[in-house]
């Protein structure tokens, strides 16, 4: 859907909801003279320290802390990203989300073609339901029996079955006025070049349809009955569906517990149907690719722990590995990862039938966190006594964790390192800071990304001090760049006095990228409100450190703070005229090498000092 949810839109919204209502919908509130009380859904207690004001529309825990409005508790409870959770309320209401540009022609018209899209996926999902119901479908129904499949595991999954002709869908779909072309865009025919024949593209096959996180069908997984190849056969990418990004059985799991903390990811369909089967609802599955860093993102929104199911032979040993090197990057404090291995020649689903689901549920929980898989994997087929292979161990493990974000993790790892090596914590601190270009000591963990000049005080601007000099002063650690985004996270209006061009921000500095994305957020959004600007960045690194600027107290007086940024952009842009044209050419050519798109006017500027210096 095109476009940004307007803000006028989402304060209306929360005018006409009743904060109350959506919260005693899903925790048990009691009345407490003028507010309400129970027990937090956020953290377990035993005496309600959860509140929720019915005048204020606002919850707030006294407990763990946990506030905001309903907005804020859909996210948190039912572990919505911020569109869901505006269409959920707007829901509620019988609105339609608005979106900034939705009055393009080319953006409703792409909008009704997806809609169209997933309209013909849901058919073609009800006739192969349909035929699994019927006389030609005996072997596929025998093949689920004899999987041990109950007909509610089986309802609750959609699946089906594709009869064995080459156009009996095709031709279900076309009486109802769908066209050939549309059917082949959506993965549900194939259309040979030479001929251009089209066929169904699932035959003879029990249909499993694969759904988004509100349940749609996007897209099918079918498993042969014959001998035909592939045995497992998917949908191809089309407009709705992306093996790299959808997850089989992630919906079904979030139905059966909404209040998921941990998700085992396994190979195929039916692992997910059968540990389902035996009550283990919490499975899911790639869809005949390796686990990717948007398949974990998406699960680390919606629970802290993910659980790696593989074979235990050494396919599986190295597919273990590529998930390691996916999932190290992701693991901020807070986050864990365990890697199970099944004994040689048993998968999910014929394992749970054999020792049943308490024992599996057992393996599940004593899955190898993944500070232990990491070190027993590089100490694989390695002699420790020997000085050389004990150097390689330790090569290996730490830069595993310099993939790690900084955190309380990767602090635990470099001391286990230390202990297992007998090599000082510090010295592998120091290698790490070389290895990436930054200085060994720095600011105090937890505070968030900092500026390549971690640990030094902030570069003073030039000329007379005033209140930017102060400011600086009483910021501490935070660089100039992150004094800005503070400013704006704050009070995100104080975008409207910015220039029109966002080339100030300092591209050597992470704060100075977010500082970027954060402004053309509030002016794509019409944002005003800090709380929906931190919303849209929830569950992410982003996100944390925008939430660490907005606890962070800021002194200057509410008047001073337009002066502050104004003053604030300014050195900026007098420090970028300073720079020497190589040193601006490497800061423009190492944004584009990171995938950052440089605007028309940077490239401009690029070429032109490109040409300027080589004259």
């Amino acid at each position: 859907m095109a476009g940004q949810i307007p803000q006028r839109f989402i304060d209306d919204l929360l005018a006409r909801v009743d904060v109350v209502e959506v919260v005693g919908e899903r925790v048990k509130l009691k009345k407490a003279g003028r507010n309400y009380s129970g027990l937090c859904p956020f953290h377990q207690e035993k005496s309600p320290s959860f509140t929720v004001s019915a005048d204020k529309q606002f919850y707030h825990c006294f407990g763990c802390g946990a506030h905001g409005n309903a907005l804020r508790f859909l996210m948190e409870y039912d572990k919505l990203r911020f569109p869901e959770a505006v269409e959920q309320l707007a829901g509620r209401l019988g609105l339609e989300v608005p979106r900034e540009g939705a009055d393009d022609p080319r953006a409703q018209a792409r909008e009704r073609k997806r809609k169209a899209g997933v309209n013909l996926l849901e058919l073609s999902a009800s006739f192969f339901r349909e035929r699994l119901k019927m006389p030609e479908a005996q072997g596929a129904r025998a093949y689920l029996e004899g999987r041990g499949l109950a007909p509610e595991v089986i309802d609750t999954f959609g699946i089906g079955y594709a009869p064995a002709g080459w156009e009996h869908l095709k031709r279900h779909l076309g009486e109802r006025g769908i066209g050939e072309a549309v059917q082949v865009e959506y993965g549900l025919l194939v259309q040979r070049e030479e001929s251009g024949r089209t066929y169904d593209r699932f035959r003879d096959r029990v249909m499993f349809p694969i759904r988004d996180i509100k349940g749609r069908t996007i897209g099918f997984g079918g498993r042969v009955l014959g001998d035909a190849k592939p045995k497992y056969l998917n949908s191809p990418e089309t407009p709705v569906f992306h093996k790299g990004r959808e997850l089989y059985g992630l919906f079904e799991a979030r139905q059966a517990d909404h209040r998921l903390e941990r998700v085992v990811i396994v190979e195929g369909y039916m692992d997910v149907v059968a540990l389902a089967q035996f009550g283990i609802r919490n499975a899911v599955a790639t869809l005949g690719t390796a686990t990717t860093d948007e398949h974990l993102s998406r699960l680390f929104r919606l629970v802290n722990e993910v659980v790696f199911c593989f074979d235990g032979d050494r396919a599986g040993r190295q597919a273990a590995q590529r998930a390691l090197e996916t999932v190290l990057p992701l693991m901020i404090d807070g986050r864990q990862a365990r890697f199970l291995f099944l004994p040689e020649g048993e998968d999910p689903d014929t394992l749970v039938r054999r020792e049943g689901a308490e024992a599996f549920q057992d393996r599940i929980t004593c899955a190898s966190p993944l500070s232990e898989f990491l070190f027993d994997q590089a100490a694989a087929g390695r002699d420790l006594a020997r000085l050389e292979e004990r150097e390689r161990y330790a090569s290996q493990v730490l830069k595993a964790i310099g993939r790690l974000p900084e955190g309380v993790l990767r602090s635990l790892m470099l001391s286990e390192l230390s202990r297992r090596t007998g090599v000082e914590a510090a010295n592998f601190s120091a290698l790490l800071a070389k290895a990436e270009g930054a200085p060994a000591t720095g600011a105090p963990s937890g505070a968030g990304p900092q500026s390549r000049e971690v640990g030094r005080p902030p570069e003073p601007p030039p000329g007379p001090g005033e209140a930017l000099e102060a400011a600086t002063g009483r910021a501490g650690a935070l660089s100039l760049a992150a004094r800005a985004l503070q400013l704006l996270v704050h009070e995100p209006a104080l975008v409207e006095g910015l220039p029109a061009e966002d080339d100030w921000c300092p591209e050597e500095d992470p704060d100075g990228a977010l500082c970027r994305e954060v402004i053309r957020l509030l002016r794509a959004g019409g944002y005003r409100s800090p709380q929906v600007l931190l919303a849209h960045f929830h569950g992410t690194p982003e996100g944390e450190r925008l939430a660490a600027l907005a606890r962070r107290e800021l002194l200057i007086p509410r008047t001073a703070r337009r002066a502050e940024l104004e003053g604030l952009v300014g050195h900026f842009r007098r420090h970028r005229r300073r720079r020497s044209p190589q040193e601006e050419i490497d800061a423009l050519l190492a944004r584009e090498r990171a995938g950052e798109r440089l605007s028309r006017e940077e490239k401009q500027r690029l070429m032109a000092l490109i040409t300027e210096l080589h004259r």
